[in-house]
């Protein structure tokens, strides 16, 4: 895996050993900014966030800040040595469940210009409830939501949707900061 674009493009990152992670391939990565657009900035949040790559991407294409939300211990420990890798300041790793952490959030009135979700295809209609929650409450007025799903599933959220597309077993559905 690496950088698509930005001050680090091309840079290669280290992905999480075994099957507990799936990382964001680089054509999905590279659409999903195209339909994002500019991130100059902005203050990132990566829920589920395994190697990171979404939100390595951000920082690359200039974002301020990046908070990697992975609950798995290894998956955090790779976020850690690619941020050193690539040398950015500006991040901040939470070792942590995302239902915990968007609740944490979300008590602290935390806001972001982009949210970038992609949950084990799996777990997805468990997490439904409480993405439907908490994404609404954390994304500022103007932001972005990219949700990654499986491409059969047609995800909804109480936001108003920019774009839906499929990308082989991926689907990004991305949503405005103006509720639906």
């Amino acid at each position: 895996m690496r950088i698509i674009a930005g001050n680090r493009k091309g840079a290669r990152i280290f992905a999480p050993k075994g099957r507990s992670t799936r990382p964001t391939g680089d054509r999905v990565r590279e659409a999903a900014f195209r339909l994002i657009g500019p991130v100059d900035g902005a203050t990132v949040l990566d829920l589920f966030a395994g190697s990171g790559a979404m939100g390595l991407e951000a920082l690359s294409r200039e974002a301020t800040l990046a908070v990697f939300v992975e609950s798995d211990r290894d998956a955090c420990r790779v976020i850690e040595r690619n941020l050193a890798k690539l040398g950015f300041s500006g991040a901040e790793i939470v070792c942590m469940d995302a239902r915990r952490a968007l609740a944490a959030d979300a008590a602290a009135g935390r806001r972001y210009d982009l949210i970038l979700v992609d949950p084990p295809y799996e777990d997805y209609p468990k997490l439904h409830r409480t993405l439907a929650n908490y994404l609404p409450r954390l994304l500022e007025t103007g932001g972005v939501v990219v949700l990654e799903t499986e491409s059969r599933l047609q995800p909804e959220l109480p936001l108003a949707l920019r774009t839906s597309r499929s990308y082989g077993s991926a689907r990004l559905t991305v949503y405005d900061g103006n509720r639906a």
